[in-house]
């Protein structure tokens, strides 16, 4: 079974399904590492047990965002992401799937400001080449919906070259490692 390019959650529950923070550390672990059992992701995962980890991952598999591979029994059986991406509508179709979105969203904000303060506490203990790639910065501009829409296109083909190394470890050339890209490109809001 190969993993499909996304998923499109449009079901409010799939999205607070997914809100939680395990659940997409565990489906995160299984698109980057591929099948791995409970027991497996557990002892990947600082902090979680192996019982967790199965619950969780069956809460994943209730909305198709994980399933059982292949080679496996009881307690040893693997699991495997569905999809590389997880997707779901721009624009909410009700009140209740915004709200679902918007706990989501936030969820996934919070997980990414960590990271980057990680980032920003260890750098300086990071190789200088890392040091030196490494991006942190911001610019205003002013767009139309339609530039900002072209815009948020042209980025996702330029990141779209190195995608398939997330699925297949035997891409990723030597010194590579794991690289948090942030696409953020939102309207201001009055402060």
């Amino acid at each position: 079974m190969e993993m499909e390019r996304s998923i499109e959650l449009r079901d409010p529950s799939a999205l607070r399904a997914l809100a939680h923070p395990r659940r997409l550390k565990l489906l995160g672990l299984l698109r980057r590492e591929g099948p791995l059992t409970a027991t497996q992701a557990a002892a990947l995962l600082p902090g979680e047990s192996s019982g967790s980890c199965s619950y969780h991952l069956r809460q994943l598999a209730k909305y198709g965002l994980v399933e059982e591979a292949s080679g496996g029994r009881g307690r040893q059986r693997p699991w495997r992401a569905t999809s590389l991406f997880t997707s779901w509508p721009d624009v909410a179709p009700t009140p209740e799937f915004a709200a679902a979105t918007a706990e989501f969203e936030l969820l996934i904000t919070e997980q990414q400001f960590e990271r980057l303060a990680r980032w920003i506490v260890s750098r300086s203990a990071e190789p200088v080449e890392w040091q030196e790639a490494a991006s942190f910065g911001d610019v205003l501009l002013y767009l139309t919906p339609a530039e900002l829409a072209e815009l948020r296109s042209d980025l996702g083909r330029l990141a779209e070259q190195y995608l398939e190394r997330v699925a297949d470890p035997t891409l990723r050339p030597e010194g590579s490692r794991p690289v948090t890209f942030l696409q953020i490109a939102v309207p201001k809001v009055n402060e």
